[in-house]
Order: structure tokens, then sequence, then C-alpha cells
């Protein structure tokens, strides 16, 4: 067994049902036992588990225990009275701090824990308690203290669960502060603090702001990223019980003095950093709705790089939600708020800026443009034709896995999808007026007829969009003039076979973005459109057949505009299913976005602004196709 210091083993707490045995006299004893460990002890490396401390200290915590149930409800008794007035946890602290012998820390958490756990006289308020509370919990994510999570946790746990009870407690544990007398000391706004003070945040009105030292509610946000997962659920359940605190002093306090809000905003935005930057939406999307509470169970079917930072990302997010839903107004606003500023505009909306000044930035380039940007941004990938199926159509049994199969389903209207059938051969079909016509209807009857209400508010078909296109194609034709384009597309015998196709960072960027039309801001929705649009003016054959083609027959793996198109319209026809009232909200959104109405926030809202941009994207690729009419000469 662990050496005892002196000669006999002072009494055990069973010896002390003898009336014989002075409760206080075996209580100072023991408290001597342990400091007097420090002036004897010469081994510095012991680890405290084997020396007496541990048993000491269950010593002491089992006479208070017992001195409290032998006296009447409410009156400390002397060995209550003795650990207060000799500051015999200001000590402990002391020594937790320094974790001298190895593993004090842990000791002096668990009798922290312990002593305010199962002592039901209220000690938190008292100075002598308080203070030493504070510097423990100052300690919380100490690079000395990594091993002592769980105790910490509990630590943690121990003084939430007080707090429940009495929530005026929280001002104590986060400020320190002493209200004398119920009076309340003057504001001094900026006035530093006394460094001995001995109550140094003693304003009950004038609380300093937030500070960054440790303290209840930094420990516990600590404790919420920990490995661990049943440290961190209970961290996380113990915010949520501080944040849901119905006492509006209480939530003020939160509020005001424990850097809550940034700390829960600050992690989000780390967890979104973590997310690689080169996540594919598609796998984004198919990750599972996240629950906070059971984080490792997560995340749908497959692995993904990046799966388990995205996965740590919706739970927190998923988390976040619950605490808000569940706390004091003040709180959630205030935690709201906090998210807002550091994450939605802070993180995300200047990622969306940077996005839409890129997009810009190369709609002016085209607007104005100059030879080498075209070909550079596109036209260099689309030299070889290498996106059109080459040689006789594979078999339509083998299709199955084919990326393209899915343009062509029977699954849609048949207003347009009956004209796309693929011709047979490569390329596409010999152009004419009559193709020129049927190209347009392609355009104009891809958004399937119960998601279009331009119609309903008599803006006219696609006039206007004709008109606009004129300009636009002329503009283009005049630019591209001088530099030498050929009238027709390149003979396929001409062009070289080449390896996979692939389309070129700026096109699979504008498809990429198209192809989340129904999922993004309306802002950059216009933006993408605008970019494709200006592109289709252009009159180079190999873009005009890429862009504007409904026909083309297309390599297996390849896309085109047009078949990016029809997936989204598979993917909003489920939709369409799944929202009810769809058509009267869509309206509803248009007549929003024209003014006609009062904005107001509407569940889907970026669905039918989608959906908005979309049916006018349609319009104005068919006035394109309709004004540039049939490309020259034989494909």
């Amino acid at each position: 067994g662990p050496s005892r210091l002196g000669a006999d083993p002072p009494p055990t707490f069973w010896d002390l049902r003898e009336p014989s045995v002075d409760l206080l006299e075996a209580f100072v004893e023991h408290w001597k036992g342990i400091t007097g460990y420090y002036l004897e002890a010469t081994d510095e490396s012991t680890p405290a588990k084997r020396t007496d401390i541990p048993w000491r200290l269950k010593q002491m915590l089992d006479i208070l225990v017992y001195e409290e149930k032998q006296r009447p409800a409410g009156e400390a008794g002397p060995c209550l009275e003795y650990l207060l007035q000799h500051k015999v946890l200001e000590t402990l602290s002391t020594l937790g701090k320094a974790e001298y012998p190895p593993g004090m820390r842990q000791q002096v958490l668990l009798f922290f824990s312990r002593v305010l756990g199962q002592v039901q006289h209220p000690l938190l308020h008292y100075l002598n308690v308080h203070r030493p509370v504070q510097k423990l919990l100052q300690l919380s994510g100490h690079p000395l203290g990594s091993g002592t999570e769980k105790e910490e946790a509990q630590f943690a746990a121990v003084l939430c669960a007080k707090i429940q009870q009495d929530p005026a407690l929280l001002a104590y544990v986060l400020e320190g502060k002493s209200i004398l007398n119920g009076r309340k000391a003057p504001e001094l706004p900026g006035s530093p603090e006394g460094e001995g003070a001995e109550h140094p945040l003693g304003a009950a009105t004038g609380c300093p702001p937030a500070q960054r030292d440790s303290n209840l509610v930094t420990s516990l946000v600590g404790l919420c990223k920990s490995q661990k997962s049943r440290v961190a659920l209970k961290a996380r359940e113990n915010l949520l019980l501080l944040a849901g605190l119905t006492q509006e002093a209480a939530a003020a306090c939160l509020v005001r003095s424990s850097a809550l809000c940034q700390l829960l905003a600050e992690h989000l935005c780390d967890l979104h950093g973590a997310v690689p930057p080169c996540a594919d939406p598609a796998d984004v999307l198919a990750v599972e709705r996240a629950s906070w509470r059971s984080q490792g169970d997560a995340g749908g079917d497959g692995d993904f790089p990046g799966k388990e930072s995205l996965v740590a990302l919706f739970c927190w997010l998923d988390y976040l939600d619950e605490l808000v839903a569940g706390a004091h107004p003040l709180v959630a606003g205030a935690v709201a708020e906090a998210v807002e500023e550091k994450f939605f505009q802070g993180v995300l909306q200047p990622q969306l800026l940077q996005i839409l000044a890129s997009l810009r930035l190369f709609e002016e380039l085209l607007r104005a443009p100059h030879e080498h940007v075209v070909l550079s941004l596109v036209l260099r990938n689309l030299e070889a034709r290498g996106y059109l199926q080459r040689g006789p159509p594979v078999p339509d049994e083998d299709l199955e896995e084919d990326e393209e199969d899915p343009y062509f389903t029977d699954g849609f209207p048949e207003n347009g999808f009956g004209m796309a059938k693929k011709p047979p051969g490569g390329g596409s079909i010999p152009p004419g007026k009559g193709h020129v016509s049927e190209v347009v209807s392609s355009f104009l009857c891809l958004v399937p007829e119960e998601a279009k209400t331009s119609s309903c508010l008599e803006e006219g078909g696609y006039d206007t969009y004709v008109h606009d296109a004129l300009g636009m194609v002329q503009a283009s034709r005049s630019k591209a003039a001088s530099w030498g384009w050929p009238p027709a597309p390149r003979p396929l015998d001409a062009c070289p076979p080449e390896g996979q196709f692939y389309e070129g960072r700026f096109l699979k960027v504008l498809f990429d973005r198209l192809a989340r039309i129904l999922d993004q801001p309306y802002s950059l929705n216009l933006q993408v459109t605008s970019v494709l649009s200006l592109l289709a003016a252009f009159p180079h054959p190999h873009l005009h057949e890429y862009l504007l083609d409904p026909y083309l027959s297309l390599a297996p793996g390849c896309r085109s505009l047009f078949s990016v198109l029809v997936r989204v319209i598979g993917d909003l026809m489920q939709r369409i299913q799944r929202v009810p009232n769809f058509r009267a909200k869509l309206l509803l959104v248009r007549q929003q976005l024209l003014g006609l109405v009062p904005g107001e926030q509407m569940e889907h809202a970026t669905l039918f602004k989608g959906v908005v941009v979309l049916e006018e994207f349609c319009k104005e690729l068919a006035a394109i196709a309709l004004v540039k009419g049939p490309p020259e000469g034989p494909p």
C-alpha cells in the first residue's frame, strides 16, 4: 500500500463514528498530512497516486459529508469553516496548477467535484471557493492537463448542475463577482482592475466584456472538441443546459462575460476550413443529415476525401441549431448574430463574392475579347471535337453505364424531349431552317409547363430575348471577324482522336455551377448564365454546336450545355413532386423578384429562384439559337 507519512495512520472515516474522535482534529491532521508531504518528500517523480494524498483527500471529503449530516440544515460545521477560512481549496488549486506530484491536478479536480457535488451547503458564492474554481478552470485545455479531460468534464458538469439549481451562481463562476449586501459597484468605464483586488470583477452592472481567459464556458467548448466521444457529448449537453437557463440575469451574464458566442462561431469556421476545397458537391449532397449526438455514425454510404471533416461540420451546425432553439432569447440572438457575422459574412460571403468577382472578370474579358482569351478559355479544348461519339453509336443496352443516357429517358414529358432522339452516325443533324426551329423548340420546351411562370405575368414570350440576342450576336460577330475562324466545324476524320475529352477548367466550372442552379444563390446563377450566354453568342462552329446543338451524339462520359440542362430538369421534376403548392409558391417568388409584391422569407426560396433563372436562361439560349440561324456548310 502507499507509504503513510507519520508513524501511526490517522483515523479513517469509519473510526470517526466514535464520539471520542474530534472531527475537526482529524480533518486538520489530514490537511497537515498533505501539506507536510511537500515539506518532507524527496522523490519528485513519485506520482500522486502512489502517495497518501488521494487517501487523505478522501478522508477529508468523508468528514465534511458526515459532519454536515450531524448538524441542523444550513449550518456550517467547524470542518467546513476551517476549509473556507484556511483557503484549503485555494492551496489545492495552486498544487494542481503546479502538477506536483505528477497527477496532482487529476486528484484536485476529483476533490473539487466531490466536495461541490456532495456537500449540500451552498459554497460557490464564497470567494475562497469560486476563486480557486476559476483557477482550476483556467487550466482546462492546458497542455499539462491533456490527460485529465474526463475529470475536467466531470468538474464542469458538477458546476453546471449547481448553476442550474441556482442560476445566480453563474456570475460568481464566470465573473467571480461578490455582491456585497446587494450593493452595486459604480461603473467605471475602462478603469483597470486592481492587481490583488479581493473582488476584481466586483461590478454587478458593469461587468467587463468577455475576456479570453479560460473559464467554465471556454472549458466546455474545449471539451466539446475532445476526441473522446463521451467527454464531448457530456460537454455539449452541459453547454445546452447553460444556454437554456431561463433567468434573464444569467442569460445576460453568459452573453456578456463568457465569449460563448465567439467560441461557438469560431469552431464552426474552423470546421468549415478543415473541409478540403476539392470536396465534390455531389458527395456533399449525398451525406445524410448528421446528428450531433451520434457524430460517429453519420454520413450515409461511401467514403470520399474530407468526409469526416464534412460530417463534423454538419454535426456542429446541427448542434448550434438545437442550442439556439432551446436557449434563452438573449443567448439565442447573440449566438445567431455571431454565426452570421463570423461564418456567413466572414467566411462564406467573401468566398461567394470571390466566385462572383471572378465570373464578372471573365464576363468583361468576353465582352471586350481578345482572340487569345477565347482560345485559351474554351476553344483550345474543343479543337478536336472530342465531345462527339465517333463511329456507329453503341447499342442501347450498352448505354446503361453511359453519362449521356439519363438525359434521354422516357420519364420526361413529351414536349421537347420527344425531339431529342439522337440521330444515326456521328456528329449532329445536317443543318437547315427546320433544324433551327427544332433547336429553338428544344430549348423552349426544356422547362416543364408546371415550372413555367413568365406567361402568367404577361411578360411575353421571348421577344425581348430575341432583340437582345440580335445585339449580342452581332457584337460577337464583329469582334471575331478578324480572327479567321472557320465557317463550319472541322470534319471529324480530320480531327485526331483524343483520349478522354476534357472541356477545360473554365467550361467545367460553368457547367458544374449550372448543374447546381437549383441550390445556389440567385446572384451567382445570374452571373453563370450570363457568361454562358455570351459564350453561346460567339460564331465559332465548335462552340456553337457544343453549346447550342441539342442533337449532338456525345462520346461516353461527355456532357454538353444541353445535356447539363436536361439533367437539371430531371432533378427539378422530382422536386416538383416533393414540394407542396409548387406552382403557386414559384409564381409568388417570381413576383417578388420583379418587385410586384413585397419580399418575404419562404422555404425553398433558393430552389424557386433557381427555377426562374432556369426558365429565363432556356428562353435566352433559344433566342440566341434563332438569331444565329443554321451554321454554314456540312459538319
